[in-house]
This record gives structure tokens, sequence and C-alpha cells, in this order.
């Protein structure tokens, strides 16, 4: 294949749901698929209870910081996960558009974001099937 499948992960505070899938992705699919993040309404700095979360999967996301969403990042994606950013997110036809309903893990503890890590993980996986079925 000549061209690298792109991902972007998109929720409002690019925090949680969309650091922790971009994350996975990054991780599982070992560089074959180009993967974003971005949020609507970025926060300051990713939530502590996913960074926990993920560190005891062997994920490391304390480097990450949330970024704001930009029309380019969607443009330059070939496929569009939002979680939760409802019609903020542009719209461009020809991309594969998907809305992954998880609860959000603002505010929560690392007991109630290991949950939504582990659903995130199955997405991730069958995303990748989807994309790059010879990684699986």
């Amino acid at each position: 294949m000549s061209h690298k499948p792109s991902v972007l992960f998109v929720c409002v505070h690019n925090a949680g749901r969309s650091q922790m899938a971009a994350a996975f992705l990054t991780t599982l699919s070992r560089g074959a698929i180009e993967v974003r993040s971005a949020g609507s309404q970025p926060a300051e700095k990713v939530n502590p209870a996913a960074v926990e979360a993920m560190a005891e999967v062997g994920i490391d996301m304390s480097a990450e910081i949330p970024k704001i969403l930009t029309t380019e990042a969607v443009q330059d994606s070939d496929v569009v996960i939002t979680m939760g950013c409802g019609d903020e997110c542009p719209y461009f036809p020809g991309k594969r558009y998907e809305d992954w309903v998880l609860e959000d893990p603002a505010g929560k503890g690392v007991d109630s974001v290991r949950p939504i890590r582990d659903e995130i993980k199955t997405r991730v996986e069958a995303l990748i099937a989807s994309l790059i079925p010879a990684q699986i």
C-alpha cells in the first residue's frame, strides 16, 4: 500500500478519550497508521486519571498536550472519529466518519476510567483491522 491511512480522534477537550484512542492506535498499529487527536475546546492538560489508566497497560501519555481541532487536521485524515463533540467537527464529503459513544472520563478517578480505556482499546483494534487487515 503506497498510502499510509490516517486517523483523527476528536473529543471536546482532547484530554481523555481521544488521547487514549490515539495512544492505543499509535502503539497497536506500530507506525502503519498516521495518528492525530484534537479537541474543539482543548483542556489545559491531559486527564491525569487517563494517563494513569494507560500507564497500567504500558502506554505513556504523560508528555501529551491537548491540541485544538483544525480544518486542516480533518482534511488531512482519511478517518475522523468523534467522541462527543457533536456538530463542532468540520464535515468533508468523502471522509469516513465514525461517532464513538463513550462515557466522558473527565472528573472521574482511575477506577472509572479503566472500563472506558478497555472499550477504546477494543474499538481501536477493530479500526486497525478495517484499515490494515494484515496487521492483526
